[in-house]
């Protein structure tokens, strides 16, 4: 904030600046700071396995804690030089026995990716040594990097928790399946939360028998650990406040600092033409999104655009205040029965609770 702003504020109220906006923002995020960023998100920070609350009619959420906690446990000799880089003539870690990986499968909101950010922080290793990411900022890292230099970035590290491991199309099917090839080679072990089972992956979405080769690889990667369980950003939580006004937004977005304020076409609009790697860094900075005119997206290339922002929205715990169609009716029921359908339903989940958060900025 410049100094002007905090002299004003300090001498009693004033005319509120005029909000951020989202439209306004093309950031350029170097690859430095796509591998630097791959760290468990702000939401996660704290997230650690004494901290997961276990559901005690869901026996599979108390197993899941002992499973990854001995897993994080044998995680410590992973490297036996204890770098970053493997030496060519080091001796080699004994080979674990069974799958390199574990695979956290769940319904939303059972705790996966708090799971999956406490396997993270119990790992015996230095932050250095560890990623943590989603599927898509893991694809992201491979466009920035080129493929063979993020083998070599990550192939030193003792372990890669992906979040949201979802195949969308082929070309992520064979991109993924041997980048995780190379990097169980070179020792690193693997975690994946998904709302699919490993051999399931892109089925509905392309034909996947075309690809069953590459997907039966993945899943030889990892040992899958079912978590059963509500969504528990609806546990005892009151519905999501319906949409507000136009002006309630508006009037909100100028009271707020930090606030950015767009309509929301013209958001969707600018998503197409920013690429989805930078989508946590459009946020930053922001206490909160205000939208007016929210309605149903229009296709399905907008909608998976949506998904990625309401992702990194949700991990830096940004509130979003909106106006208009309410965040259920986003998608159509054709995408909601169709192959992404886990997509649009954590998104609508995620936002929900966003929406929830921002709910005390509108005056009563």
């Amino acid at each position: 904030m410049s100094s002007s702003t905090q002299s004003s504020s300090a001498h009693g109220p004033s005319a509120p600046a005029s909000p951020h906006s989202l439209c306004a923002r093309e950031p350029h995020v170097p690859a430095e700071r796509l591998v630097a960023e791959m760290v468990p998100p702000p939401r996660f920070a704290s997230a650690r396995f004494d901290t997961y609350l276990p559901d005690p009619n869901q026996p599979s959420q108390t197993r899941a804690v002992e499973v990854l906690g001995s897993f994080a446990a044998g995680l410590g000799g992973a490297h036996s030089s204890g770098s970053g880089r493997r030496k060519w003539f080091a001796k080699k870690p004994a080979a674990p026995t069974g799958p390199r990986g574990v695979y956290l499968d769940g319904g939303y909101g059972v705790g996966k990716t708090h799971l999956l950010a406490s396997l993270w922080h119990a790992t015996p290793a230095e932050p250095a040594l560890k990623a943590f990411g989603t599927f898509v900022e893991l694809t992201n890292l491979v466009g920035a990097l080129g493929f063979q230099q993020t083998v070599k970035t990550l192939g030193g590290h003792r372990l890669l928790c992906i979040d949201e491991f979802e195949l969308d199309d082929p070309g992520d099917t064979v991109l993924v399946s041997s980048l995780l090839a190379r990097l169980v080679e070179s020792g690193v072990a693997l975690a994946a939360t998904s709302n699919t089972l490993p051999g399931k992956l892109g089925e509905g979405r392309f034909a996947a028998v075309d690809f069953l080769r590459e997907i039966q690889g993945l899943s030889a990667h990892f040992r899958p650990l079912r978590i059963d369980g509500e969504d528990y950003r609806h546990r005892g939580l009151p519905e999501a406040p319906p949409p507000f006004s136009d002006e309630q937004v508006t009037r909100a977005a100028y009271a707020t600092e930090g606030a950015s304020l767009d309509a929301f076409p013209q958001l969707l609009e600018h998503l197409a033409r920013v690429h989805p790697s930078r989508y946590g860094a459009l946020t930053d900075d922001l206490t909160a999104v205000c939208l007016t005119g929210v309605s149903a997206v229009p296709d399905q290339s907008t909608a998976l655009r949506l998904v990625v922002l309401a992702d990194r929205l949700y991990d830096r715990e940004i509130p979003v205040l909106a106006a208009g169609e309410p965040f259920d009716r986003l998608f159509s029921e054709e995408m909601l029965n169709g192959g992404y359908r886990k997509k649009y339903f954590r998104a609508i989940s995620r936002l929900t609770a966003l929406a929830r958060d921002a709910k005390g900025l509108v005056d009563a």
